[in-house]
């Protein structure tokens, strides 16, 4: 198997620690290593696992939360940046930043070292471009989220000058012709695949796609489109092969991770004394997932409304109870059922059931693939019997999964994901709830699609873009009326009718997947999108999601400034 190979060769090496606040003392960095073949291939390894960490793309899903269509809570990672109370000091603006450059340093680690270790020319070369990959991912998470920062490459040996690393911020300009020329270097090397055994290391399809990312972000839509053009066309022949997957719910399981779809994953694997896996159940979870879990980030109501009807017109719940939106007391007559005095049953489901039922299943099938909603049934794991049922989401008052009801840890009433979330133990190869085995997609066909749909439609070519839409809407577990087929609902000709579909297919394919708070940033739209007041299914307000001008970028944390006096300005607002 592909991960056992990758991850466990390096399971030893994770322990090093390269933060700037500590001497890296670990074997990595000994004379004695850094001399055979296996020494750089766990040194690469070790190089990929720095991108499961939480603060970087372990939890990357979170991200979500800063947008619309996710929330979080419970003190983990976002809450105070939601509700627009946190500062320079918050933990997550610290950790983001310290774990990117922990990543960026064993990355440099590996390009300061390869030419030392006994193997041939060319797989020296490919080690570097890996290394130039992952390097560029740490460097865009910091230009996404911070702005310019200070570039450190493989001329910083940290443990010589690890008491004088005080370079100074540069500009965001400068941070991405540094991406940019580094994934110019992986591009030239790395192969366009790998055999089974070596599944999850950089590929130049990866490198290309993430090229093509940062050149979106920065509004170059004519080099952006020449970069994705090459991974859906390849018109070179390189072979890349990338594909829809036909089931959208298996891309999200073990079944579906090693599939064409796939272009660049973070690897997980679980099981005893393999704990190198991902932690959907315990973030994503509901006290009736394996190890009764802590849902920190769920679904919102603003993206389950998001998702279309089945003919493809805009969903609305007033079409099934006139009157019910922003009527948070009918919310709560709509939905509200009672439960028998032990609990164990429902004694009164809402009147309306059928309506309510409908109102999900007759949608977008993305919906309840994504999506647990109000009196479905999820396969969970009954933490008291042990054994695997189906349990039901009902929206009642005194709900617990020991009786066969879903719950989150706090007793309200929201929305749950069914993405990524594990049914039951997963036949044994689930056995600890923070170490899901299935990958985590950094990089997709589909976000492929949908970006180059996004480049053709500023450059004019909305037919094009429309037809890359298209695919994505009509693949066959999905299978939505394609836009310009008939009813006037679906029509979407100008640039701004199409940039408004791209926002919400970005929005329902993408979801969970953490993309949503950097594209909102890049258009805009923030403003618009992130300042409500958010209320759960029954009406019950939340919190207060609040977005000011100074929230486009992080402050720099301000531990950061007070190690490195030649670091420069602040963000602005900060």
């Amino acid at each position: 198997m592909k991960k056992y190979i990758l991850i466990l060769a390096a399971a030893g090496m994770l322990g090093g620690c390269y933060d700037l606040d500590q001497y890296p003392h670990d074997q990595l960095s000994s004379g004695s290593f850094w001399k055979t073949e296996d020494h750089a291939y766990q040194g690469m390894v070790s190089m990929y696992g720095d991108l499961r960490n939480e603060n970087a793309f372990g939890a990357y899903y979170d991200n979500d939360a800063l947008g619309e269509i996710a929330m979080d809570y419970n003190n983990w990672l976002m809450p105070s940046i939601i509700k627009g109370t946190y500062t320079d000091r918050t933990g997550t603006v610290q950790s983001r930043w310290q774990t990117s450059y922990d990543g960026i340093f064993r990355a440099n680690l590996l390009l300061q070292n390869i030419d030392n270790v006994d193997i041939s020319d060319d797989e020296k070369a490919v080690y570097k471009g890996e290394a130039y990959f992952v390097r560029s991912l740490f460097y865009f998470l910091l230009l996404d989220y911070y702005g310019g920062v200070p570039l450190y490459d493989e001329t910083t040996i940290v443990s010589n000058e690890f008491m004088d690393m005080r370079k100074p911020r540069t500009t965001a300009e400068e941070t991405r012709k540094f991406i940019l020329d580094d994934l110019e270097k992986a591009i030239s090397v790395l192969p366009v695949s790998w055999d089974a055994n070596n599944y999850g290391r950089a590929t130049r399809g990866a490198a290309v796609a993430l090229r093509g990312k940062v050149k979106l972000y920065a509004g170059d839509y004519p080099g952006a489109a020449a970069d994705f053009e090459e991974i859906v066309n390849d018109p070179e022949g390189r072979g890349y092969g990338y594909k829809l997957n036909d089931s959208y719910p298996e891309l999200f399981t073990v079944a579906g991770e090693n599939c064409a779809e796939m272009i660049f994953t973070i690897q997980a694997i679980s099981g005893t004394n393999q704990e190198y896996g991902m932690g959907y159940p315990l973030r994503l979870g509901t006290r009736a997932t394996y190890g009764s879990c802590w849902n920190n980030c769920m679904p919102t109501d603003i993206l389950v409304d998001m998702y279309e009807n089945s003919d493809g017109s805009k969903f609305n719940w007033d079409d099934y109870f006139p009157g019910i939106t922003g009527d948070r007391k009918k919310q709560d007559e709509v939905f509200a059922a009672t439960l028998s005095e032990d609990g164990k049953s429902v004694a009164q489901y809402p009147q309306d059931l059928d309506k309510i039922r409908a109102a999900y299943e007759n949608r977008d099938p993305r919906l309840e693939q994504s999506i647990i909603t109000p009196y479905s049934t999820y396969l969970g794991y009954n933490t008291v019997t042990n054994s695997e049922n189906p349990v039901e989401y009902v929206l009642a008052q005194g709900v617990n999964e020991a009786n066969g009801f879903i719950r989150d840890n706090l007793g309200h009433y929201n929305y749950y994901w069914r993405k990524f979330v594990p049914e039951g133990n997963m036949g044994g190869q689930l056995d600890d709830r923070s170490h899901s085995p299935v990958d985590f997609p950094l990089i997709r066909y589909a976000d492929v699609l949908l970006m180059l749909a996004e480049c053709y439609n500023q450059m004019d070519r909305q037919d094009d873009a429309v037809a890359l839409i298209n695919q994505v809407r009509q693949r066959p577990s999905t299978h939505m009326p394609a836009l310009n087929s008939g009813p006037a609902w679906l029509e979407a000709h100008s640039k701004d009718e199409v940039f408004e579909r791209i926002v919400q297919e970005r929005a329902v394919e993408l979801a969970c997947e953490g993309h949503r708070f950097s594209d909102l940033r890049r258009w805009g739209m923030c403003e618009e999108k992130l300042n409500f007041e958010y209320d759960d299914i029954r009406g019950n307000v939340r919190y207060t999601r609040v977005f000011t001008d100074r929230d486009y970028l992080w402050p720099i944390p301000a531990v950061e400034f007070e190690r490195n006096p030649n670091l420069g300005d602040q963000n602005p607002g900060w």
